[in-house]
């Protein structure tokens, strides 16, 4: 099974890991991950975004070798809704 390493980071930049993980986890699984060990807020929406691309990475989108090469940063970043 192939893996990746990949440092993943809050939008504020103020958490940060490194992991490795199967190219097959999905960005749901990542956002998941980081809303359960960091204690973010679970009543936000939360993308994930490649910052070298700067393309977003879906919840059902595999972390394949295209998407995503080793040592890249991954943010989990809250979406924000325009008020009422």
């Amino acid at each position: 099974m192939s893996e990746v390493t990949v440092i993943i980071r809050t939008a504020d930049q103020t958490r940060k890991a490194e992991v490795t993980m199967a190219r097959t986890s999905v960005g749901g699984d990542i956002i998941q991950a980081a809303v359960d060990n960091w204690a973010l807020p679970s009543d936000t929406d939360y993308t994930l975004v490649n910052t070298s691309s700067g393309k977003a990475i879906s919840p059902s989108q595999a972390l394949s070798e295209e998407l995503v090469q080793n040592g890249q940063i991954l943010e989990v970043q809250p979406v924000l809704v325009a008020g009422c």
